[in-house]
This record gives C-alpha cells, sequence and structure tokens, in this order.
C-alpha cells in the first residue's frame, strides 16, 4: 500500500507559491586533499548511501480529484545523476562569490516530477577547498521515516565505511483504481481527512491553516511591521557567519544562561544596530518577536528531539545594554524550560550522524505552520558535534543552514555549532535586504559587544568572525 502523506506534510506543498519554495538547505565546507571528491565520487558516494533513506528514491502521486492527501510512491525512473549536480567559481573563488551562487540555487523551487531533493558539488573554492549544497523539501523530512541526505554521507573518522549491497528495485505504483479505493478507505476509516484533502485541493487549505493561526496571533498581540515584514520576492541574497564558541560560552559563564541565550542576545544586538543604520525608529520598548523552534523531551530523554515546538521570544531590540539584552532573553527562556523540558546540547549533539540538518528541518515545519502574523523572524539553533567529520574522506570545514523564507517574512537565521565554531546563515529577500552584509558586520559587533561588557576591563580580545572574502 502507499504511504499517505500526512496532512502536516501536505500543508507545505500547499503552503508552497512561486515565492516561497518550501525546502531547507544546507551548505557545508570541506577542505580538498587526500579525500577530495569530484562529481563521480559524490554520485557514487550518495547513491551507495541513499539505502538508509529510502524517501530519497521516491516522488509525490496526487490522487485522482484530491479526494485525498498525495501518496509517495518509487520513482520507476530514478536517476541519482539528475539530483548529484555539479557547479563551479572562477577561480580564485571567493566566498563572496560562493553565497552569491547559493542564493541563485536556493531561489528555485524543486521539480515534483520527480524526488523532491538536490545536492551540489560546488568546486574551486578558495584555500583548497570544495562546497556541497542541498535542497530537501519539508514534506519529506519529518526526523523519523525519513531524514536529511546529510545525515548518511557524513562519517566521524577519514575512513569511508562499506555501503550495503544494492538491491533496490522499484515497486510498482498503485493504478487510479487503487489510488481512488485507498482514498475512499481513508475516508471511511479518517472520515475528517478528506475535508482537509479536498480543501487542499481546490487552494483553500492554505487560507484555513492561515486564519486559524492569525486569529491565534491576533489575540495575542497586533501585527508586527518591521522591516523584516516585508512582501517576499522570487530572489534570495544568502550570507553566512563564523563565530568561536568560546566566546559565547565564556558569557555564559561570566553571566549565566545558556548558550542559546547568548545567542540570541548576539542576534538581538546585531538586529538593533542594524535597524539603526537603516535610520528605523528604535526606541526602548522596540521588540522583534521570533519564532525559536526547541527540540523538547517527551518521556524518555534518549529519544530527543522527538518533537519541535514553537516558541514565540521577543527579542529586547530597544534595549541599549547588552547585558540586560542577555538578562531579559534569558529570564523568558527558563519560564518556557520550566513547562517544556527542552533537549540539551549534548544529548542533540549525540543523535546517530549529523542531526542538524534534520532538527533545522523540523524546526521550519514549525514556522512554516504559523501565521505570518505571529513572528517576524525565524531563528533555528541547533548544536552538532563538537569532533570532525568527513564525506568521502574530506574534512568538513564549516557547516551553514538554509532556513527558507515564508509570506511576509523577509530574513530567517539558522545557526549550528559545530567542532568549536557557530556557523549562521542568513537567507533573505534580495529586494528587502540589499544591506544583508551590514546585518552580518552588526552580528560581529554585537558580540564584541557582549564580550567587552562581561569582561573584565582591559581583557578584550580579538573576536571570530572578524574575517573578510
Amino acid at each position: 500500500m502507499a504511504d499517505r502523506l500526512s496532512a502536516l506534510d501536505s500543508s507545505f506543498l500547499y503552503l508552497e507559491g512561486p515565492t516561497t519554495p518550501m525546502h531547507v538547505g544546507s551548505l557545508t565546507l570541506f577542505q580538498e586533499g587526500d579525500g577530495t571528491i569530484d562529481h563521480e565520487r559524490l554520485v557514487k558516494l550518495i547513491r551507495d548511501r541513499i539505502a538508509y533513506v529510502p524517501r530519497y528514491r521516491q516522488r509525490l502521486r496526487e490522487v485522482p480529484g484530491r479526494l485525498a492527501n498525495p501518496v509517495w510512491v518509487d520513482d520507476e525512473r530514478f536517476d541519482v545523476s539528475y539530483h548529484v549536480r555539479r557547479s563551479a567559481l572562477p577561480a580564485p573563488g571567493t566566498l563572496r562569490q560562493l553565497n552569491d551562487l547559493v542564493a541563485r540555487i536556493v531561489s528555485r523551487p524543486l521539480d515534483r516530477r520527480h524526488p523532491l531533493w538536490e545536492v551540489y558539488l560546488v568546486e574551486g573554492i578558495e584555500g583548497d577547498r570544495f562546497a556541497l549544497l542541498t535542497k530537501t523539501h519539508q514534506a519529506m523530512v519529518d526526523g523519523v521515516t525519513a531524514v536529511d541526505i546529510g545525515e548518511v554521507i557524513l562519517e566521524e573518522t577519514a575512513d569511508v565505511r562499506t555501503a550495503p549491497a544494492t538491491t533496490w528495485r522499484p515497486a510498482p505504483g498503485p493504478s487510479t483504481v487503487e489510488l481512488v479505493a485507498g482514498a475512499v478507505g481513508d475516508a471511511v476509516t479518517h472520515p475528517t481527512s478528506i475535508l482537509g484533502a479536498v480543501r487542499g485541493g481546490i487552494g483553500t487549505a492554505r487560507q484555513a491553516l492561515g486564519d486559524v493561526a492569525a486569529t491565534v496571533a491576533s489575540a495575542v498581540r497586533g501585527k508586527e511591521e518591521t522591516p523584516l515584514s516585508a512582501e517576499v520576492g522570487q530572489q534570495r541574497r544568502f550570507a553566512t557567519l563564523d563565530l568561536r564558541l568560546d566566546d559565547l560560552r565564556e558569557v555564559r559563564r561570566q553571566r549565566g544562561g545558556t548558550v542559546n541565550d547568548v545567542a540570541l542576545a548576539v542576534i538581538a544586538g546585531g538586529l538593533r544596530a542594524w535597524l539603526l543604520a537603516r535610520a528605523e525608529s528604535v526606541t526602548h520598548d522596540t521588540v522583534v518577536r521570533a519564532l525559536v523552534p526547541m527540540s523538547v523531551t517527551v518521556g524518555d530523554e534518549r529519544e530527543a528531539a522527538s518533537l519541535v515546538e514553537a516558541f514565540l521570544l521577543d527579542l529586547p531590540v530597544g534595549e541599549p545594554d547588552p547585558v540586560i539584552r542577555l538578562q531579559r532573553i534569558g529570564f523568558d527562556t527558563a519560564r518556557y524550560e520550566e513547562t517544556a523540558r527542552p533537549v540539551g546540547a549534548q544529548a542533540m549533539a549525540g543523535l546517530v550522524g549529523f542531526a542538524p540538518p534534520t532538527l533545522h528541518t523540523l524546526g521550519a515545519r514549525v514556522g512554516a505552520s504559523l501565521s505570518q502574523r505571529a513572528y517576524s523572524l525565524s531563528i533555528t539553533n541547533v548544536p552538532g558535534p563538537q569532533t570532525p567529520l568527513y564525506a568521502g574522506g574530506a574534512r568538513m570545514l564549516a557547516a551553514y543552514p538554509i532556513i527558507p523564507l515564508t509570506q511576509r517574512h523577509a530574513l530567517s537565521i539558522g545557526l549550528t555549532s559545530y567542532d568549536g565554531s557557530v556557523f549562521l546563515g542568513l537567507n533573505a529577500d534580495r529586494d528587502a535586504l540589499p544591506d544583508l552584509d551590514v546585518l552580518v558586520q552588526s552580528l560581529r559587533d554585537a558580540l564584541a559587544e557582549l564580550l567587552d561588557a562581561v569582561r573584565p576591563r582591559g581583557a578584550r580580545l580579538a573576536v571570530a568572525g572578524d574575517v573578510t572574502d
């Protein structure tokens, strides 16, 4: 029997539009050397490992008349080389050129006639580096039956482990009669499911979801108008920032809270400086409401990340004192933690494989299901392993999340900590944020300001990230 998409998974298909492709991405940098990966080796690596994620060999099949949600069926024409693509920068390729390429690629929606993922090998990056860029539709990754492709191609050592024997053959897809019969059977077993499917089929599921969430959000607060609440176009800008994890930990040691609190305080300070640089009105009471998805424990903590909940946080961008900004954020997150039991960093980083890409996707799924009125900015922060990882023998140097934009959300920020650093990926609408580089510098300065405020006088050191491309 075909595997039917859940109502939540289907919603990401209905919510997708020309300006809001609903895929999550990841940009990872690698060092060339003995473990250099060319296109042929990458295709083989993914072909060998794709058995661990069978969803990546399946495509969508619509039910006639939209009587039920679509189903996953094996792609009888599956060709891994279609999904694994190659690009190159003019040597020597700078990080700015790489980010421009990433922005163009993530702007394009995935083709629903094929399995909903792509991987790009980008060669020619200065410093003898190459990059892997992944795009995976949110309808695919639920963290249970399917995880991100990045989790199966990365390893803890430079030795490439033996892949299982390739025995896969596509199963025959259901006939039209079987699809209709399955939809009718589901309607009898779950009578409410057919209503949602029909609404999605005629284009009203998106509005229904938005109306419900908007009603809840309106009861909490009025609509927040900031430069981040702009109409989203088809084109993107992408920027990256590297910070030292030890710098964030130092602030935590001096002032308490968590590393996540410090990261959020850095973002609040960066947004404040960016808004002032734009000559926006910033008063002492100005806030930017952010959606900060958090993995929470349900039952046994060994099942960490089995649930991701939405946490709405008012970033105090109007507060001029960086320490007070941190204290206010810490107070709000502590109140949430009293009831939600968030998963600790060590538990999340200890998940099998490289879990951050999957957890970022789960966080983005939470954000896409809320009304545009509920928040102005999405921030996902996922701790990763603090030891090196490898792909095909090449050492991974950095991992930048790429969180999709939804309607009237012109910016998203993803953070991943890995091997002693915190890597930020900023995905923005091209027209709404032409000054994205100003925001990046403001974030860098915000961490320096926070370190200055908590360190003993005269003890300031250089802050990582003061590197230009």
